[in-house]
């Protein structure tokens, strides 16, 4: 993640992503390969005050069109019916929830502590946006369903800059 105040050019670069200003903008938590901000950090309550409890934001277009194709085929109920089976992905996935808190909580604690995380943590798979700006962000082993999403999908980059 990157240190320090966001610079203009980043936040100039999310508003052509998200087709709006983005809001609540702390950091680029992940850049896409050619260069722009594919994740940014969030803070847990917007500038207006409202609780934001998405700490990663997928901001690259074409990234989350990917994910969106993953969604739209039924990923997220393939995903969510494993954690009733697989004790090992449930306890990763608990994992998962308890660190995205702990980011979270850092910044600002919300008043939906600690049953509410973002993308359906910790028992269900709501949001894989969520999944994969978690696992661009954190790292590789963080976000079992954020690093499978990103497997599937492969190299959303290849045909050059996303805005």
């Amino acid at each position: 993640m990157e240190a320090g105040p966001v610079a203009q050019t980043d936040l100039d670069a999310v508003a052509a992503q998200l087709g709006r200003a983005p809001r609540g903008v702390l950091a680029v938590a992940h850049r896409c390969p050619c260069g722009h901000p594919s994740v940014v950090q969030t803070a847990p309550r917007l500038p207006d005050g409202t609780p934001f409890p998405t700490l990663y934001y997928l901001t690259c277009a074409r990234l989350a069109s990917r994910i969106g194709t993953l969604e739209a085929e039924g990923r997220m109920k393939e995903m969510e019916d494993r954690l009733a089976t697989d004790d090992e992905l449930a306890a990763s996935y608990r994992r998962a929830h308890e660190a995205y808190l702990a980011e979270r909580d850092a910044i600002a604690p919300l008043p939906t502590h600690p049953d509410v995380t973002a993308g359906g943590m910790p028992d269900r798979v709501k949001c894989l946006h969520v999944h994969v700006a978690h696992a661009l962000a954190a790292g590789s082993g963080v976000n079992p369903f954020g690093d499978e999403a990103l497997a599937e999908i492969g190299d959303w980059w290849g045909t050059g800059p996303c805005c």
